[in-house]
């Protein structure tokens, strides 16, 4: 049995209000927290994708409560947080997508932005609430395109309606600490973790390049790329939930003060991955889909990168698993998804000890 961690040790018997709980992130968040006896309750739309990983993992069948609503109207968010009294909240309900917010940008503002500040109220407004941890991504940093890693001091901003929307949640996030401080017993602690291009199994959304590719696989069908030179930090999904469960256990700690701030959450590696070159990684490790190159009718960023080294000192942050092992870890997932879905469930449960006797050891 895997030994627990203080941070699993702190959060054991706690109540977490997730909100996103349907999704890729919130569903592997909902069960590590499930493993290590936290109660949950989540408050989300539906899942978005057919299949999903909530439905997969049979995920409502751990939780507390599966609330059903948007972030977005603020009563029944409101009612469904007060009603389970939680300790801490995790904020993840968001609209994620890059070339959506293009097509739909007043939505995404309205979810990243205000959705935030309805998370937030509902938290101020529920006693029982000590602890928030807001997650938003890489993308709230102004990218000048240059070759160094982003701190957490750098400048916000954004382009496209997602970043910009992001960035305004940050803003959000800043007023509600600054206006309500939790030193002066006025609302909870807060902390916003800013992440990089997540992986893993069990994500379809559209637009994404590990999705996309197990569609190509799995149809049959051409893989269309945009931009195959262009340098993300991939990482994990696991790499995130773990330093999300870190920053809600200190928010739960004699200090929280310490640690109610931003955090960068970004791979440690110091090589930087294509899109081609982990396609290559992925192919090498399932099969090979047909690729076409087409031309990217909206922009994107061609690199960008976070510097972690804050949450790797004062956080004990570090995710387990470099870039070529989170590739076999996703593909292994999607092939034994295809292979026996029913056990997506067992397998989900499976990467998460081995991530966790991996930062154990």
């Amino acid at each position: 049995m895997t030994q627990r961690k203080d941070f699993e040790e702190a959060l054991e018997g706690r109540k977490v209000f997730v909100t996103g709980h349907t999704g890729f992130t919130g569903g592997w968040t909902c069960l590590w927290l499930r493993s290590i006896g936290a109660t949950v309750a989540g408050f989300s739309l539906p899942a978005d994708t057919t299949p999903s990983l909530f439905a997969a993992a049979r995920i409502a069948d751990e939780m507390h409560a599966s609330t059903l609503g948007d972030i977005c109207h603020y009563e029944s968010l409101f009612d469904a947080m007060r009603k389970f009294e939680p300790d801490l909240v995790l904020h993840l309900a968001a609209q994620p997508l890059v070339r959506r917010s293009y097509r739909e940008p007043l939505w995404t503002f309205q979810v990243n932005a205000q959705g935030t500040a309805h998370v937030l109220e509902a938290a101020r407004s529920t006693a029982s609430v000590r602890g928030v941890v807001c997650v938003t991504t890489d993308k709230v940093y102004r990218n000048k395109e240059w070759p160094w890693p982003y701190r957490e001091n750098d400048p916000l901003g954004g382009k496209d309606p997602y970043s910009a929307s992001k960035a305004a949640a940050e803003m959000v996030i800043q007023s509600y600490a600054a206006s309500y401080p939790f030193t002066e017993g006025k609302g909870p602690a807060i902390a916003t973790a800013r992440g990089g291009n997540i992986v893993g199994g069990g994500d379809w959304s559209e637009d994404r390049l590990i999705p996309d590719f197990v569609r190509s696989v799995v149809s049959g069908t051409q893989l269309a790329l945009r931009y195959p030179g262009a340098t993300r930090p991939w990482q994990h999904v696991l790499a995130l939930v773990h330093g999300y469960l870190l920053l809600m256990a200190q928010l739960l700690s004699p200090r929280p003060q310490d640690f109610a701030r931003a955090w960068n959450l970004g791979p440690q590696e110091l090589r930087h991955y294509s899109v081609r070159e982990v396609l290559e990684l992925l192919s090498n490790e399932w099969q090979r889909p047909q690729f076409e190159f087409m031309d990217n009718p909206f922009p994107e960023a061609g690199a960008l990168a976070l510097d972690s080294s804050l949450a790797r000192n004062q956080l004990g942050w570090q995710p387990a698993w470099d870039t070529q092992r989170v590739i076999r870890e996703t593909a292994a997932w999607y092939r034994n998804y295809y292979a026996a879905p029913e056990t997506a469930r067992a397998f989900t449960l499976g990467q998460i000890d081995a991530w966790r006797k991996d930062i154990a050891a």
